[in-house]
């Protein structure tokens, strides 16, 4: 199912979002605030956000702006301000699409549903029979499961998906454990060696492709 982070100030509107989305076969998670919001996106796996604007503790416009230095999570501003200049500071700080309340349900959904076909993360990535699958949470080399952690296959799914890009340890730190962590950059190294050690063991050549560059943090090379 997919996961949908609703944010909104209202207690009614979030409810009346959520018994909609359900019929949709939609994982709701509802925040009333940024801070319950963040706290989500530190916890869970989310798919997509329905952010309202008009919140007490973080302003939608400045909660997108924080989410968007962690995350590409697709965002959609639900909210009830319709003048030009907050639709264009909505994508300003990041967001994908902007509606206003009123809104109609069904085009509610066709929107979200246009966005994650755009935005969907790839489930399963092969690379010379190393195989990385979301779905199943596994990582094998032709066919011979690797066992990892959550953080070491979320981490080896990120540089899979972006080969060729290097991350620095604070960045892998704030997109794999989020921002409020107070993990440091030791952990990283200790997740790598470990990643390396586990895909090493079945003879697949992971020392030719994931890559440290010293003093900056970590690659994956094709």
């Amino acid at each position: 199912m997919k996961r949908v982070l609703i944010v909104d100030d209202e207690q009614r509107m979030l409810d009346l979002i959520e018994v909609y989305l359900q019929t949709y076969e939609y994982t709701c998670f509802k925040a009333l605030n940024g801070s319950e919001a963040l706290n989500y996106l530190d916890e869970e796996s989310i798919d997509i956000i329905l952010l309202d604007v008009m919140m007490p503790d973080i302003s939608g416009f400045d909660l997108s702006q924080r989410i968007r230095t962690i995350s590409d999570i697709p965002i959609i501003m639900l909210t009830a301000r319709d003048e030009q200049e907050d639709i264009l500071k909505g994508f300003d700080v990041g967001a994908d699409d902007y509606i206003t309340k009123p809104f109609n349900d069904l085009e509610l959904v066709a929107r979200m549903e246009a966005l994650l076909k755009r935005t969907q993360p790839q489930n399963v990535l092969k690379m010379n029979g190393l195989v990385w699958n979301h779905e199943t949470y596994e990582l094998s080399y032709k066919g011979e499961i690797i066992k990892l952690t959550r953080k070491e296959f979320e981490m080896i799914g990120l540089l899979l998906k972006h080969p060729n890009q290097v991350f620095e340890r604070e960045r892998l730190i704030d997109l794999i454990w989020g921002f409020n962590s107070d993990v440091e950059g030791r952990t990283i190294d200790s997740h790598v060696r470990n990643i390396r050690d586990k895909i090493r063991q079945t003879d697949f050549p992971v020392d030719q492709h994931l890559k440290t560059v010293w003093g900056v943090g970590y690659k994956w090379e094709r």
